[in-house]
């Protein structure tokens, strides 16, 4: 079974404009309301494989509520820890330039309480789970290092642990040897603190990360596909073009095919294809975080992997 935590939700309100520009009035010609973050992504595309998931974190007020109540619908198990604060939102205007304006709360504050309950849980549940995957920003109130101690947790107990995070939460994450990370480009130049501009340069971080104790390092790269690092071999995985209609919650959808492909015993090869194929359909979609299994299965048939020795 798999576990995710979503440290941080929100409501992710979708508005499709046309010809959006600061300063005007527009009436959307489309609204969408689903249960977000990134760990609820990842929740939603693990439930589309058919696999046990749950899903755990913070949630608090009438936005909390409404992801509850979503979750419910949808037949996933939840158990998230009740907070005083509300629930953030998240707000992403696409336009018909295809430019994509996203407005981010940062979310309510967690006060240690809060924090503590969520520790005792988390200490009692993790023993059901044999993969964790924590994803997404930490809210206020929490220390930097909290992935860092969840991951400790995880190891003592033999669990393989999914982190996908940013800044100095991934940074101390990392200290704790998680299983598996996926940085993109970007998030790996913050971690050594300059631009990386060859796939050379990429490839010596990535060695640095694994040396550190990561099992699997996962550079995504967007259109260009994605570059994996898994004992002593690099994987270019190249993906076929699509016609992508919102590629936000690509990269969660990935971190679910890697999620499912662990639990199933997945070769590695196919680990690739089906986390790549994952990432790709969701792009398909109009809807953050959903995979067409269909569409998922036509791209890993199309999928190129070429494997080389670093």
């Amino acid at each position: 079974m798999i576990l995710t935590i979503t440290l941080n939700p929100s409501i992710d309100r979708k508005y499709v404009v046309d010809g959006f520009e600061r300063g005007k009035i527009f009436r959307p010609k489309e609204v969408q309301y689903t249960p977000g973050g990134k760990g609820l992504n990842v929740t939603k595309v693990i439930k589309s494989f058919g696999e046990p998931v749950t899903a755990t974190g913070f949630l608090g007020g009438r936005s909390g509520s409404y992801i509850k109540e979503k979750l419910d619908n949808m037949e996933v198990c939840h158990k998230f820890i009740p907070i005083d604060g509300e629930t953030r939102s998240c707000i992403a205007i696409l336009s018909n330039d295809k430019s994509q304006t996203e407005i981010l709360e940062k979310g309510p504050s967690i006060s240690e309480k809060e924090a503590l309950e969520f520790l005792d849980l988390y200490n009692n549940i993790i023993k059901d789970y044999e993969v964790i995957c924590a994803s997404g920003s930490l809210p206020k109130g929490l220390a930097a290092d909290t992935y860092k101690s969840l991951i400790n947790i995880a190891n003592e107990q033999g669990k393989k642990f999914i982190l996908d995070t940013s800044g100095e939460a991934l940074k101390l994450g990392i200290e704790a040897s998680p299983f598996l990370i996926k940085p993109n480009k970007e998030e790996m130049e913050n971690l050594i603190g300059h631009t990386i501009t060859t796939e050379d340069e990429i490839i010596r971080v990535a060695n640095c990360l694994l040396e550190k104790g990561v099992e699997i390092v996962v550079v995504s790269l967007g259109k260009e596909g994605a570059m994996v690092f898994y004992d002593g071999y690099a994987y270019k995985i190249k993906v076929p073009n699509i016609k992508a209609v919102n590629p936000v919650g690509s990269g969660d959808s990935m971190i679910a095919g890697f999620a499912v492909s662990i639990v199933r015993d997945y070769d590695f090869q196919r680990m690739l294809k089906v986390a790549a194929a994952s990432g790709t359909a969701n792009a398909m979609e109009s809807e953050t975080g959903k995979v067409d299994m269909n569409n998922m299965r036509k791209i890993m048939d199309k999928i190129e992997i070429d494997r080389i020795r670093i």
